[in-house]
């Protein structure tokens, strides 16, 4: 039967510290001053069941791989754990009962209703992980409001019975124009994690890129998708180039088709809902300032130390000797580095994107770069070196099409996805991407185009998008959802 409860328990300090994940337990105690989020958060679980804590923020296996055979003391009897009685908080019992009152499905239209639905039904600190940005996130709100910029020049008295979203990104044929792209710790949304949009892209003939910090493992979410699906992969670059090598070659094996190196993040941004959520209910005992850790990254801090900021150009050639797979550079924000890129052998495309604004605030949209960047492209005979994707920001349908109408292959979603499961799970996500597909489809019509090769920035009027200071129409949606930045409270969180 294994292990017994009170065996376990007997190792609840810093000098011998064991805890129980999935059943199974290990010794952690020579890694309590490595661990990235601090020795207290784990020294609080010492001798129990840490599995609860555990399974948001790291893949079931992470242990198994990264402790020394030696520190595995094997199963656990979980019948003789003992199970302590939890009191929830008054916010926490607001939120139980909002889960079980939460609107149907069918009342969600759009994606910012998800959007309004995941902020309700939540846990705190996973509403401040996935909803932050940096400092005053103004960048955040500027992805939004750039689309809003653009307006339409639509076209009359074309024959648009059938319309076809079909394209292709990077050699791949897929149903519509937009793809799942990366984003951390699925399981503080839903505990199924990320094969929950590996299952839902799957149903809609959607690319999936895998997230390096995922909450599910690599092989839960590859294994989790079909024979006809497309799945490509994002990286962070590990500081040891044989442990990134290995996890690169292994994604090839697994069959990903392409590599998304995220060259955005030397350090990450400061991310002020994620940090003050942090310091309110449960947890915040175990977390006091004077372990030594640096707790300005929030959630995020927990899961990113290992990132090199050392990360250059000069890398990029070793890359290519490594794999096969086409290369991108993911977070490119600016016009030279993108003409630098195009001329770059090692480099096959990249991603205009300022990571959902949660990197350095102030950065530009990816959907104004993109429309500063394809001309110069043109100019120079180097628009058909790159594949060009842009995320960050989309909510429409219409902002899929006037990405693609300035020369996109297609438009990465994220955080709407996540809060479609935070919701709803696979049904969320499915519908989600429904509502996408009848809004593309629509507007299609509307422009008078049929085909997604027809679409062309002689489709836009792109004249107020650099105006920066210049007022857009109210985006109702936006500012019944969007979650404001708040002072240090007194007493009870404001957050």
């Amino acid at each position: 039967m294994g292990l017994v409860g009170a065996e376990v328990a007997k190792h609840n300090s810093a000098d011998s510290c064991w805890v129980i994940v999935h059943g199974k337990a290990y010794d952690v105690t020579e890694f309590l001053p490595e661990h990235p989020g601090g020795s207290k958060i784990i020294l609080k679980y010492a001798g129990k069941d840490a599995t609860e804590e555990f399974d948001p923020i790291h893949p079931p296996d992470t242990l198994d791989k990264y402790l020394p055979e030696s520190k595995h003391k094997g199963p656990v009897d979980m019948s003789t754990v003992e199970v302590e009685e939890k009191i929830a908080s008054p916010d926490e019992e607001e939120r139980l009962e909002r889960v079980k009152n939460k609107p149907s499905l069918s009342q969600c239209y759009n994606l910012m209703d998800f959007e309004a639905v995941a902020k309700g039904v939540m846990k705190k600190t996973a509403w401040g992980y996935y909803s932050s940005a940096s400092d005053d996130e103004i960048t955040l709100r500027e992805n939004r409001s750039a689309y809003q910029r653009l307006w339409f020049r639509p076209r009359i008295l074309v024959d648009v019975t059938n319309i076809s979203l079909n394209t292709k990104m990077l050699s791949t044929l897929t149903s519509m124009p937009f793809y799942v792209t990366a984003t951390a710790l699925g399981k503080l949304g839903h505990p199924e994690g990320e094969v929950v949009l590996t299952r839902a892209a799957n149903m809609h003939g959607v690319i999936q890129m895998i997230p390096t910090l995922a909450s599910c493992s690599f092989g839960e979410i590859v294994d989790a998708a079909t024979d006809k699906q497309t799945q490509w992969f994002q990286l962070y670059v590990n500081k040891d180039r044989e442990v990134t090598k290995k996890i690169v070659q292994h994604a090839e094996k697994r069959g990903c088709k392409a590599l998304f190196i995220t060259v955005d993040a030397p350090q990450l941004g400061r991310r002020e809902k994620d940090m003050r959520s942090k310091f309110g209910g449960e947890g915040s005992s175990v977390q006091k300032d004077d372990d030594g850790v640096d707790r300005s990254q929030g959630a995020a801090r927990a899961i990113s130390s290992f990132i090199d900021p050392g990360l250059s150009w000069k890398d990029l050639p070793w890359f290519r000797s490594i794999t096969s797979m086409p290369i991108l550079l993911k977070g490119v924000q600016c016009v030279e580095d993108v003409v630098r890129a195009a001329k770059d052998p090692n480099v096959d495309g990249l991603v205009l994107s300022n990571h959902g604004g949660r990197q350095l605030d102030f950065a530009p949209s990816a959907i104004e770069l993109l429309a500063e960047v394809m001309p110069v492209l043109k100019a120079q005979g180097l628009e058909r070196k790159l594949e060009i994707f842009v995320d960050g920001g989309v909510r429409r349908g219409t902002d899929i099409l006037k990405a693609m109408c300035l020369g996109a292959k297609g438009v990465g979603i994220g955080r709407p996805f996540l809060y479609a499961m935070s919701g709803y799970g696979q049904d969320g996500v499915e519908r989600a991407m429904q509502l996408l597909r009848d809004e593309l489809e629509m507007g299609m019509r509307l422009l008078g185009c049929a085909t997604i090769e027809e679409l062309g920035p002689h489709l836009l009027d792109t004249r107020s998008l650099g105006q920066h200071g210049n007022g857009i129409p109210r985006d109702t949606l936006m500012e019944e959802v969007y979650d404001g930045l708040t002072v240090p409270g007194w007493g009870k969180s404001r957050l």
